[in-house]
């Protein structure tokens, strides 16, 4: 990757090098490397999440050396520029028709797609379910033992290069039909209700005090999250503006799967 790095670089800045063959390998072997695992767009680190910014102009550049092909599944058929992922018997990883992950997503071991999408870049860890008609967008990072219910977005984001990829850490449950968009973070062992919508704006307000805390862009770990509303003003009037409440947390001492219906179960979260 060291002598990889480079050249993706320099291809970044003249697109005229795309047109030769080492730089289209360079291009490919990087989409291989995220596909089997060993590349991330982003990673944690001690310090927090790096985001390794060549990276995903690696995978920005894959599309123009990329050739238009048709893809033919028993009776279906598509017509794209990324091939499907393939082998998922020799990953150990759980695929439901009409599941589809494209080539340069990674899906670690006991990974468990129902009929969803995974999209090019995306790394989702082992334990996890992307249940059913749940997308996850380019390049966003999804950690182990993670649910996403059923109709969950969660946002991909290829530029601007410097953005942190949508972020859901280990455990975490997110509910049905909740958006998580915009290089949002949420940490570990956080519930979202059903219907929760995160962008880098949203007010994710902590109501569980005295007086509110305001976060945006991250929520805290193991966070209970619900829904929520807040007035204000505009010229026409007030009006009330979408936000997230944090209504509790779970704990950290007991089992996490314990933990998870205890708290859905004590704050009447809908999931």
């Amino acid at each position: 990757m060291q002598e990889i790095q480079p050249i993706i670089e320099q291809a970044w800045e003249n697109r005229e090098l795309l047109k030769e063959t080492n730089t289209q390998e360079a291009i490919r072997a990087v989409i291989e490397e995220l596909d089997k695992g060993r590349l991330r767009v982003a990673e944690p680190t001690a310090e927090g999440w790096q985001v390794n910014e060549w990276v995903k102009k690696a995978v920005v550049l894959y599309f123009p050396i990329q050739k238009m092909h048709t893809i033919e599944v028993g009776p279906f058929e598509f017509h794209d520029k990324i091939p499907l992922k393939s082998d998922y018997a020799g990953q150990g990883v759980r695929v439901v028709p009409h599941a589809i992950a494209r080539h340069g997503a990674y899906l670690e071991k006991n990974v468990i797609m129902m009929p969803s999408y995974v999209n090019i870049g995306a790394w989702v860890g082992s334990g996890t379910m992307v249940d059913t008609w749940a997308t996850v967008g380019s390049c966003a990072q999804i950690g182990r033992n993670v649910h996403l219910s059923g109709g969950v977005g969660i946002g991909g984001v290829l530029e601007p290069l410097q953005a942190t990829p949508t972020i859901i850490e280990d455990n975490c449950f997110i509910g049905s039909r909740s958006i998580v968009v915009e290089g949002v973070r949420v940490g570990q062992e956080a519930v979202l209700g059903a219907n929760v919508v995160l962008t880098k704006s949203t007010r994710i307000i902590d109501v569980t005090g005295a007086d509110p805390v305001v976060y945006r862009g991250e929520v805290p770990p193991r966070s209970v999250v619900i829904p929520g509303t807040y007035a204000k003003q505009f010229p026409a009037g007030e009006y009330q503006v979408a936000c997230a409440l944090i209504i509790g947390q779970r704990k950290e001492s007991t089992n996490k799967k314990t933990s998870l219906n205890d708290a859905l179960r004590e704050y009447d979260v809908a999931v």
